[in-house]
């Protein structure tokens, strides 16, 4: 990457006032020391220091590796290293002391820090871990992570069981030797997804694949490190310990991701729901941490796997909103990675290299440790049928070690399982190949064309993330025991269904309800099941997760409303008995509209309500080319199933100019933006699978008139029309809206963006 020279100086004096820095504290802690006062007297302000250097160190250096194409973490790797025996500790040695002094007690308390921090980066490792995407991807992912994790771990292995007695912990070879395959059978999530995210093949088959592969093997890993660590806590190898670690460790996966995941989803939206402190929803997501780690721990397997479990089922919340995963992500990102990096930094010790023997060692491992990877997971690339170009690609991708790599390494010098000089080695091995890894992925990725199948997806892909519909995560249904409130809590559970998303209902019932008379609930979730249906009936869909309806027990349906609307909910269904009065909208209607800042979909049942229990509608949806038009025509299709429902998309022209030559000039560039018009609304109706709806242009007609002449027409028992607020103190939709409020007697939705 090429930037300013002016940039790159700056960039550059970081390193210079960080020995600033350090020679300054130095100076400071030597001069507190010799008065018994000051920083040299306190722990707490020598750790107050250490952070301080690691954070403005790691975060200046990992600028530096981002803009040369580097991930941040090598940046924050070397700060360790720039400021432990490597280098600072090597040149000024009486300072290196005095800031990071030896004594145990100043150890402990950087320790607890570092293991604090393992935790939580786990825990960002499993919230980004993709089970989706594993599931999607399939065999070709198993075949490689199979390949790409038993090769490097054999190797690795074997390379233990030879290395020389100096090197391996008094008599712990075996953990060593486990310890060493795993770190070199792990690629490192971040720095994969970074790179495929680059060169925008995170959503090509084979980047989907490396990135799917990177996760399983991410996964294995932690698994196999826990057992490793259940036998290094033994003391040494033993049927039974192993039995019971290995039985332990596929118990409490076994539980996670069954009745763990639905107490971590109810856990979340209940504190989500229920506090109204800020941050509360982080706070728990560290108690689940917290708890799953010590579960994790009394069953004699570390804390990491907790954490990382917790990590993957807190992902999978259907409500973590995106705001919530920043917040968190933030503060790992900001604070903990800086601080966890250059400690592992720190625990290194690039000297020994000056030992010609152990450099060899150190140059043997980096070749064993690349051969290994890349010859793993090229064979599983082959044989779940890629081609050879693809699986080039993917053995140069899947060999950056990385952040992964180091957690591992640290967590093997911590039990005692690795000493300092085969420490070092590791992190030295993981500092190359993770450096390598970018431009050789770069190189590899630019030369792999596009099929017309991946080509086809990305575009259905592309509708999505563009979509309106499509990025709907959870829906707000105010409604009563009207044939209103029946409709609306009926076509939101059917959105729901569809998406697989979780559905909240504020229900008043302004009527008497007997015994055997269904509640609004049961709408919402018979409505969920019909959605849910007409996605199962798609062959090439992933299934949609079961929908989970709450009920809030409110007064009226504004307060109830402005209680729910700070909750996260992505747009409001409102279905009363009183929706419109001779003014328009009712004055409940515009109370709960005042409550509810995002999307709204309005619903009248009008006198189609005997048809709300039916199968579905024939629609008419009008299409303008503005944005509330085409969210309206997503909703129309979103909410129809196309077994049962018919839609006619109608555009009504602008009137031509009453001049004949001006009339004759306009026609072409008119008829050229009603093409465009309907085509796009036509590919927006195929991807919600229908292959042809009817398409309709009305000129020289105002827009009302013209909607109703063709709802008549056509046959259609219901309208939806995206429309945009207008600005006033009560809820206005515009003419054309409430022209339709009315004369329409049938079903209308509006959708009010």
């Amino acid at each position: 990457m090429i930037f300013g020279a002016s940039v790159t100086k700056r960039l550059f004096i970081l390193p210079a006032i960080a020995v600033i820095a350090c020679g300054s504290l130095a100076f400071a802690a030597d001069a507190g020391h010799a008065a018994g006062t000051g920083l040299g007297s306190s722990g707490e302000t020598i750790l107050i220091a250490e952070i301080a250097l690691l954070l403005i160190v790691g975060r200046g250096l990992g600028e530096i590796m981002q803009r040369f194409g580097q991930p941040a973490v090598i940046g924050q790797l070397l700060a360790g290293i720039i400021l432990g025996p490597s280098l600072f500790g090597w040149v000024w040695p009486q300072a290196h002391a005095l800031i990071f002094p030896a004594s145990a007690e100043q150890k402990n308390l950087i320790a607890g820090l570092a293991n604090v921090g393992v935790m939580l980066l786990l825990l960002l490792t499993g919230m980004e871990t993709d089970l989706k995407l594993v599931r999607k991807v399939g065999m070709p992912a198993f075949a490689v992570t199979a390949a790409g994790v038993a090769v490097p771990f054999l190797c690795g292995f074997a390379l233990g069981q030879f290395l020389p007695d100096s090197i391996l912990p008094a008599q712990h070879r075996l953990v060593a030797s486990l310890f060493l395959g795993t770190a070199l059978s792990i690629s490192s999530i971040k720095i994969v997804a970074m790179v495929v995210r680059e060169m925008n093949f995170m959503r090509r088959n084979l980047g989907q694949i490396i990135v799917a592969s990177s996760i399983m093997e991410d996964t294995t890993g932690w698994i196999i490190v826990s057992i490793i660590l259940g036998i290094a806590g033994a003391g040494g190898f033993s049927l039974a310990g192993l039995a019971k670690t290995v039985l332990g460790t596929m118990l409490f996966l076994g539980l996670s991701y069954t009745i763990g995941r639905k107490l971590v989803f109810w856990s979340i939206r209940w504190v989500n729901d229920t506090f109204k402190s800020e941050f509360a929803v982080v706070t728990a997501i560290l108690i689940i941490m917290c708890l799953m780690a010590l579960i994790t721990q009394s069953i004699g397997v570390n804390t990491v796997l907790g954490a990382f479990v917790a990590g993957v089922l807190v992902g999978e919340s259907p409500i973590l909103s995106k705001q919530i995963e920043n917040q968190l992500r933030g503060f790992i990102s900001a604070f903990m990675m800086p601080i966890f990096f250059g400690l592992s930094g720190l625990s290194a010790n690039l000297t020994i290299l000056a030992d010609v023997h152990l450099a060899i060692l150190t140059a043997g491992l980096v070749v064993i440790a690349s051969l290994g990877k890349f010859g793993g997971a090229f064979t599983g690339g082959l044989i779940s049928g890629l081609s050879a170009r693809e699986s080039l690609a993917l053995g140069c991708g899947l060999n950056a070690r990385g952040s992964t790599e180091v957690i591992v390494a640290s967590i093997g010098l911590g039990m005692g399982a690795l000493t300092q000089n085969l420490y070092t080695m590791i992190v030295t091995m993981a500092v190359i190949t993770t450096m390598a890894m970018p431009p050789m992925l770069r190189s590899a990725l630019r030369r792999l064309p596009i099929s017309p199948e991946e080509e086809q997806r990305l575009k259905r892909e592309d509708l999505d993330a563009k979509g309106f519909v499509s990025r709907f995560e959870r829906l707000l249904i105010a409604a009563d025991n009207s044939a209103n409130g029946e409709l609306a809590t009926r076509l939101a559970g059917f959105i729901a269904g569809r998406r697989g998303i979780p559905v909240t209902m504020l229900p008043s019932y302004t009527q008497s309800q007997s015994e055997n008379e269904p509640l609004l609930e049961d709408f919402a979730t018979d409505g969920a099941k019909k959605g849910h249906r007409v996605e199962a009936d798609k062959e090439d869909e992933e299934k949609p997760e079961k929908v989970e309806v709450s009920v809030r027990a409110i007064g009226a349906p504004h307060e109830g409303v402005a209680d729910e609307a700070a909750k996260g909910y992505d747009i409001l269904f409102v279905g009363l008995e009183k929706m419109i009065d001779k003014d328009g909208f009712s004055a409940t209607v515009d109370r709960v509209a005042a409550k509810f800042e995002g999307p709204l979909a309005l619903v009248v049942a009008g006198n189609s309500a005997e048809d709300v229990a039916g199968a579905g509608f024939d629609v008419l949806v009008p299409v303008n080319g503005t944005e509330a038009a085409r969210r309206g025509a997503e909703m129309a299709f979103a909410l129809t199933s196309l077994k049962d429902s018919d839609i006619v998309a109608l555009h009504v022209a602008d009137r031509a100019p009453e001049n004949t030559d001006k009339r004759a000039k306009a026609r072409r560039p008119r008829k050229k933006a009603e093409r465009a018009i309907l085509e796009d609304v036509s590919i927006l109706a195929r991807h919600y699978g229908y292959e042809k709806i009817r398409t309709v242009v009305h000129t020289d007609v105002v827009p009302p008139v013209a909607i109703l002449e063709e709802a008549q027409r056509s046959k259609c028992n219901m309208i939806v029309l995206g429309t945009s607020r207008r600005v006033g103190e009560h809820l206005s939709l515009g003419q054309t809206a409430g022209s339709l409020l009315e004369k329409w007697k049938g079903a209308i939705i509006f959708v009010v963006t």
